[in-house]
């Protein structure tokens, strides 16, 4: 969200305009929350790995036996198009529906909000890239994300391929925040390894980036220290586990903090570079920033040295005598080390990136709304660059 622009510098702006529910069994409150907003026929926006593992159903049920009726899309894919987008607001319209209910990861949730634009707007979704370009707000949006990593359920954002192009775009605006947000662990407890590893270090990336960007104020910086500290604290446990159900909570609020964060403040050279590769060789968005991101914090260390010093002391080092850089350097080392105990692959060729596609990704990352924010500039030659340290 930009900040009040008459002085961006030293004004700015927030606010939490989700509703946020969250705890074991919270999705029993959803019946309630959407009879309160006047929600009787919403479209539940899904994919078919929620559906195979038996997730839609216990919403549907829910549903059900509050006689709620319902019309389900689940044609949700990862790094979701304009052309899945468009699909979803037909099915809005066809069933008559007044809201909708998005169950899922990112890409469900971002699926729903660009329906949810074309619903009261029509047209293409990608005719409103960029911020506010949409004169009429969505319907009603209730988010439960069943993994813990993109923050869409509390950000103003989606991101949608264009499959042409080959370039992921930004759809953004006050009123893409979604109306409500409910953070259930019971749905995510049981995430499988590669997938909760992910989405947590998706988590990690936004809140790190949002700590140390240039558009980052108190509050929002407030919210992406403890999104640090928490995933620092529950991810491993969360991810290795089925059963542990506090620590998947905490990674569940801990990426709803981070989401809260960036949606003010935008994020960085990670993100500029890791949309590009989901576009074009289809990496999880994920796994892409998981691979980045010590590449990054390494490039921006010398404009932001503190900042990562305190990113180091929320994730658990002492610091015992050691200086700022020193503390800085640490935060890197940490950041490497989770992601090798969530097996999280360690470059970029691995994942079959080719060499040959450095040239375009790196010219569709500088047209990233996320560069100017980073805490270092940014040229055209340092992305290459940092696209051939991530390769090897």
């Amino acid at each position: 969200m930009p900040n009040i622009p008459m002085n961006p510098q030293t004004i700015h702006e927030f606010s939490a305009p989700t509703r946020l529910v969250f705890g074991p069994g919270a999705v029993g409150c959803v019946p309630v929350l959407l009879e309160r907003s006047g929600i009787r026929a919403p479209l539940v926006v899904t994919d078919p790995g929620i559906r195979e593992a038996g997730l839609l159903e216990v919403l549907t049920g829910i549903l059900d036996r509050a006689n709620i009726s319902q019309v389900v899309f689940d044609e949700t894919e990862a790094n979701p198009s304009a052309e899945t987008v468009n699909r979803c607001a037909e099915r809005y319209r066809e069933a008559g529906c007044d809201g909708i209910v998005a169950l899922g990861g990112g890409s469900s949730m971002d699926v729903a909000k660009g329906a949810g634009v074309l619903v009261q707007n029509e047209g293409d979704i990608l005719s409103y890239e960029g911020m506010d370009q949409f004169p009429y707000p969505p319907p009603y949006l209730l988010c439960i994300p069943t993994t813990y990593g993109t923050g869409s359920e509390a950000t103003p954002f989606a991101v949608i391929t264009d499959t042409r192009r080959r370039f992921k775009a930004t759809i953004g605006g006050v009123h893409l925040f979604p109306h409500t947000a409910v953070l259930d662990p019971d749905l995510s407890v049981r995430l499988p390894l590669p997938v909760a590893g992910a989405t947590g270090m998706d988590a990690l990336t936004h809140a790190i980036e949002a700590y140390v960007c240039l558009a980052g104020n108190t509050v929002t910086r407030a919210l992406a220290i403890q999104a640090v500290e928490l995933i620092s604290g529950n991810l491993r446990q969360a991810a290795v586990s089925d059963q542990n159900v506090e620590a998947t909570g905490n990674m569940l609020v801990a990426a709803t903090l981070a989401g809260r964060s960036f949606g003010f403040t935008r994020l960085g050279t990670v993100h500029a570079m890791a949309h590009p590769l989901g576009a074009h060789f289809d990496v999880p968005h994920g796994v892409a920033n998981a691979v980045l991101l010590p590449h990054v914090m390494a490039f921006n260390l010398p404009a932001c040295p503190d900042r990562y010093a305190r990113i180091a002391r929320a994730m658990g080092t002492s610091e015992d005598g050691a200086g700022t850089l020193e503390m800085a350097s640490r935060a890197i080392d940490l950041v490497k080390d989770l992601s090798k105990d969530l097996d999280i692959p360690g470059n970029l060729k691995v994942l079959g990136v080719r060499r040959k596609g450095f040239r375009v990704m790196t010219d569709d990352a500088m047209k990233s709304g996320n560069l100017p924010v980073n805490p270092r500039k940014t040229t055209h030659d340092d992305i290459r660059g940092l696209f051939k340290q991530a390769y090897e």
